[in-house]
């Protein structure tokens, strides 16, 4: 701990054997508080916060976590939360997409004549799906009918490997998989 309460004394205090007995006896306390408020301090940016930060961002906001969920993806569920924004656009909804799935994690078609919206997510952003279409609900007008799928490997993503490395594989698992 490079915070030691001895060495806030004077040195000619500090060489006593009292004080010395005092403050040591008087350190683990003051390192624990330390440890708190440095605690506090990761908590309060999403980023950075601990389990009990992550937790104190779902109550504000209202988000249940899944009892598989991780730290990661509690975080991420949070940041898709806190990113919706309200009037409804395509920029923004773009600008949404992007911040949570990647510049590369998404495609997004608006059908003017049925209006329907139809997005599609990459198997990369795949553990994300339920969260996206959870966004979309909430930020989506009710007058457009929303399509959100996964973005499966097609033939032309598979076409560079070899039939003896894909033979490793299901059909279901070359569809529906990083590969």
């Amino acid at each position: 701990m490079d915070r030691m309460l001895i060495e806030y004394l004077p040195p000619i205090i500090q060489a006593i054997r009292e004080m010395k007995a005092i403050t040591d006896g008087q350190q683990d306390g003051l390192s624990a508080l330390w440890g708190a408020i440095e605690q506090a301090f990761k908590d309060q940016l999403l980023e950075d916060a601990t389990e009990n930060g992550i937790s104190r961002w779902e109550k504000i906001i209202s988000v249940t976590p899944k009892g598989t969920d991780t730290l990661e993806e509690r975080r991420f569920r949070i940041k898709t939360r806190m990113n919706e924004q309200l009037p409804y656009t395509m920029t923004a909804i773009n600008q949404q997409l992007a911040t949570l799935c990647g510049e590369d994690g998404y495609s997004i078609e608006m059908e003017k004549g049925t209006y329907t919206l139809y997005v599609k997510v990459a198997l990369t952003a795949k553990k994300n799906f339920e969260d996206v279409e959870a966004l979309l609900q909430r930020v989506v007008p009710a007058e457009i009918v929303i399509d959100v799928t996964l973005k499966y490997n097609q033939h032309l993503t598979l076409a560079g490997f070899t039939h003896s490395y894909l033979s490793a594989y299901t059909h279901a698992d070359l569809r529906e998989e990083v590969v």
